[in-house]
């Protein structure tokens, strides 16, 4: 069973300009009043970690093979049936909404993945036990503030949350989003445990 509760917040932002100068005002007010509205406005729209830009221990990108898995991590310290966790949402669903009865949750290091057949994907990256990601040419670690994820990420980190994660208490949750047209439902999530970060989820609502 995940260790993260599952809930859906979207994100909006809407922004609106209005300009009326009147013929009665001075010509120096005008001017004041044009620059005024040239001054380009600061970028407040959560930032997107597209799963494009990830590599896990700087090797793997989201969706890889068994092969590739075996690979660079060895195999699985664990395995679990995606039929015994009943998940509400999962990575290789088939169109119809059917699952694999064989797909399983495999974890290494703390971290899981989610297989079928010879098909694996991340699902959840806990970074305490020496996993890492590389994003963009930085490295996320658990060794990362969140000092340096407000850097990062400025304007997901001034919305960051409080949330209660079962067997770990209470963690602070940056969200960003998935994509930049906001196609996806989902987003991603970033614990941060102690001031330093935990642990990153893919998260899609159920």
């Amino acid at each position: 069973m995940t260790l993260f509760a599952r809930s859906y917040r979207p994100f909006t932002a809407v922004l609106s300009l209005a300009l009326t100068v009147s013929c009665n005002e001075k010509p120096n007010k005008t001017v004041a009043t044009a620059q005024q509205a040239d001054v380009p406005k600061r970028d407040t729209a959560v930032e997107v970690m597209e799963e494009r830009d990830i590599l896990l221990n700087g090797k793997l990108p989201r969706y890889f093979s068994m092969q590739e898995f075996r690979a660079a991590l060895g195999e699985p310290d664990s395995s679990r049936l995606l039929a015994d966790e009943e998940p509400c949402t999962n990575i290789f669903q088939e169109t119809d909404g059917s699952v694999d009865p064989e797909a399983r949750y495999l974890y290494k290091n703390g971290s899981r993945y989610e297989n079928v057949k010879e098909k694996a994907a991340i699902d959840e990256v806990r970074f305490s036990d020496g996993d890492f990601i590389v994003f963009k040419g930085h490295t996320l670690n658990k060794q990362t503030t969140m000092t340096d994820l407000k850097k990062l990420f400025p304007n997901a980190a001034q919305q960051a949350t409080v949330t209660d994660v079962a067997g770990e208490g209470q963690l602070d949750m940056i969200c960003l989003r998935e994509d930049k047209n906001n196609i996806s439902d989902g987003h991603i999530r970033l614990y941060v445990k102690d001031g330093r970060l935990f642990a990153l989820q893919w998260w899609f609502p159920c």
